[in-house]
């Protein structure tokens, strides 16, 4: 082995070391604030049963992105890139969900693990993304259309959905009913998704499909991040129709098949995505 490549070897091993452990200390405070929310009444005792019902959907998604971001971490120390854009992905997640829980839930004794989750989550993803690894190649053909036609699809779908639902209330002045029933004076995911994440998605298929590397890297996680947040959408949902309101059956359905595509696509589009780093 000639020095240039242990050098390069041993970068990468430090470099996952360093995201490793940034990425378990992340995964407990997550782990303490999610289960404490399942288990404990007075996190959320100050919620209306609908936000509270939304709020443990959210803690058993991010139980899973726990196992995801730990699993991931672990392989970035080999330099695998199918590791590097799941644990991307799963950073945007636990990012986009720690702003919610920050902003929409009343302030309580979780609120400062709140705060110190979204600061690492945000630090840690930019660590992570600044060191500029990237794929030999990227996945070209039917996957590469495929994953960036869903991402364009899943952004289109959802705004749509919460356009329906925003619109006639912004034109008559009123809250929307959710608002009343989740008890929020504004949803955070409304705004988060039509003027952050809906845009995104559907700007990263776009970019994917003209072959733009940014939008090739970032179609992995966006589809990840897809999944999870999918996923944690229905373990809500779920609840929710537990609890005796049946109205939730026909937006799970839909997100079900939203999380099925993404799966789909994230897998077509891994398979092709060289193990070495460029």
């Amino acid at each position: 082995m000639d020095t240039d490549q242990y050098r390069s070897e041993a970068a990468v091993e430090r470099r996952g070391t360093s995201l490793f452990m940034a990425s378990f200390g992340i995964a407990l405070l997550v782990t303490l604030a999610s289960l404490l929310g399942l288990l404990a009444s007075w996190p959320y005792q100050k919620e209306t049963e609908n936000w509270l019902l939304q709020a443990r959907g959210q803690d058993l998604g991010n139980l899973l992105a726990v196992v995801v971001l730990v699993w991931s971490a672990t392989r970035i120390r080999t330099g695998s890139m199918g590791a590097t854009q799941l644990w991307v992905g799963t950073l945007f997640y636990l990012l986009y969900a720690y702003i919610v829980y920050a902003f929409a839930v009343h302030f309580g004794r979780l609120f400062l693990v709140y705060v110190a989750i979204l600061g690492s989550v945000f630090y840690t993803l930019i660590a992570g993304l600044s060191t500029r690894v990237r794929p030999a190649a990227y996945p070209h053909g039917a996957a590469r259309a495929f994953a960036a036609w869903v991402l364009i699809g899943a952004g289109a779908l959802f705004a749509l959905l919460w356009l329906s639902e925003l619109a006639p209330a912004t034109i008559s002045g009123q809250p929307p009913p959710s608002l009343e029933v989740a008890g929020l004076i504004v949803n955070p995911v409304h705004v988060i998704d039509l003027s952050l994440v809906l845009p995104g998605m559907i700007i990263i298929g776009v970019l994917a499909l003209r072959g733009n590397q940014t939008g090739l890297f970032l179609t992995a996680p966006a589809l990840v991040f897809s999944v999870l947040m999918g996923l944690s959408i229905i373990a809500a949902m779920a609840l929710i129709v537990m609890s005796g309101d049946t109205s939730a059956f026909v937006p799970m359905a839909m997100v079900c098949l939203v999380v099925g595509a993404s799966l789909a696509a994230a897998i077509a589009y891994w398979r092709q995505i060289p193990v070495h780093r460029s």
